[in-house]
């Protein structure tokens, strides 16, 4: 088989300053009852990392890879699963992500794509079983293609609608047959841009039926995987109907499928949104609704989704501070979501921006787990919630109080009595932990 990487070996954990080495990823090393890799459980993305170009809006093309060079569909996508499987093997990590159209292009018909797409499963299923990689989960990509200009599940048009639910359906069936722990659900397109030419209700009651035809279907085949829903607010519409983790939440319980999703949750789809990463992870946590994460970040000063690797320690930490309060993230992951700089287009810079983002999250979880084992943060919440647990607040948490009984016990009160949150103290003590040598 074509060595496509050359020059490059396994990427080894070391304590020095080669950053072709992981520094703080030592994926045997146990933290806890778990090693880092079971925490961690570290997935590349295939659409950004072998299929981006470093084009962008105002520039073509400047990634050269080796797999780009096929003018054959079918050669360049079993080049380009080599190479994915090279990658993923010599960077030690043990799960891919996957859109249908990642896989396998379109076609001119959707007979002839899949096709094409099930001799390219073929041959990933023989590299599945060489390596040892899996499929942490796979989606299809209802985005791209111009008949999806107007959405997909939500569109205008049945016969885009029509079109989705095909893909889907193909995509859970490979899934399903690549032994994908998860299934997400990611609308790209799934909103509006201006009210006056949307019927937001037909709309969402659409998104309802997709929905519940892929969790029929799944069953009928035997997919026992996690479904997932990926938030997003904008971009490229103005308002998108899973705008974040609670608007989604909402529409989940009210068409009652709340039972049957978790979500994906990226942190710069969080930024998008105005939110932190941990809020975002925060919400899905105490509703019991954590998944998987698309570990990536964006430029604060650019309003738009960069999908920059993740190097920001305070959002790592944090981010994994929510993973172990959740008992950790199996069967989702953390997903790569991100792409190089269109700078950074050598072919060897896919291995640094990796470990980049491999050591970030892997020295997050370290001061995360310092942080848990110590109950910093618990013990000031518990005492700052402490009147709920007796008095008044007692019976305001067991709904033993009426509005009269809580005016006849404030009615000759002169002071609450609040005391200060402590929030600079408590941004040092973070601050402590996460400049301590590690």
């Amino acid at each position: 088989m074509k060595e496509y990487f050359k020059g490059i070996s396994k990427i080894k954990y070391e304590k020095g300053s080669d950053p072709m080495t992981f520094r703080y990823y030592n994926p045997s090393e146990k933290l806890g009852d778990k090693t880092m890799e079971e925490h961690l459980r570290f997935a590349v993305a295939y659409w950004h990392t072998f299929g981006h170009t470093g084009a962008d809006m105002f520039g073509s093309a400047v990634n050269k890879r080796p797999w780009f060079e096929y003018s054959d569909p079918l050669d360049a996508s079993l080049a380009k699963a080599d190479a994915a499987f090279e990658f993923m093997s010599k960077l030690g990590v043990k799960y891919f992500c996957a859109h249908d159209r990642d896989l396998y292009p379109e076609q001119e018909t959707l007979r002839k794509t899949n096709e094409g797409l099930d001799k390219v499963i073929d041959h990933i299923k023989g590299l599945m079983k060489g390596t040892g990689i899996k499929m942490l989960w796979g989606t299809a990509n209802l985005f791209s293609h111009p008949r999806y200009v107007h959405g997909a599940a939500s569109s205008c048009n049945a016969n885009a609608f029509a079109f989705a639910g095909a893909q889907v359906k193909k995509m859970l069936e490979i899934t399903k047959e690549l032994g994908g722990e998860n299934y997400v659900f990611w609308g790209g397109r799934e909103g509006y841009d201006t009210l006056l030419n949307t019927d937001m209700k037909l709309e969402r009651d659409n998104m309802a039926r997709f929905y519940r035809m892929a969790i029929d279907y799944a069953k009928e085949i035997g997919f026992k995987g996690q479904f997932l829903i990926e938030p997003k607010p904008k971009e490229p519409t103005k308002h998108q109907y899973d705008f974040d983790v609670q608007t989604a939440l909402e529409f989940l319980r009210a068409y009652g499928l709340d039972g049957y999703f978790k979500f994906n949750i990226e942190a710069n789809h969080a930024t998008l949104a105005t939110h932190t990463f941990q809020h975002e992870l925060r919400v899905a946590r105490i509703s019991g609704k954590m998944g998987s994460i698309d570990a990536n970040m964006g430029d604060m000063l650019l309003g738009w989704d960069t999908d920059q690797f993740p190097t920001n320690v305070y959002d790592t930490t944090l981010a994994m501070y929510e993973v172990l309060k959740n008992g950790g993230i199996a069967p989702g992951g953390l997903n790569f979501d991100a792409h190089v700089r269109r700078g950074s287009f050598e072919d060897r810079d896919l291995f640094y921006a990796h470990i980049a983002g491999m050591d970030a999250f892997a020295l997050g979880l370290r001061i995360a787990k310092d942080l848990l084992d110590d109950k910093v943060f618990e013990k000031f919440i518990e005492e700052r919630y402490s009147s709920y647990n007796n008095g008044i607040g007692a019976k305001i948490v067991s709904q033993k109080v009426t509005l009269k009984d809580l005016e006849e016990y404030v009615l000759d009160m002169k002071d609450a009595g609040n005391v200060s949150s402590r929030q600079e103290m408590l941004e040092n003590i973070l601050n402590r932990y996460m400049f301590k040598k590690q």
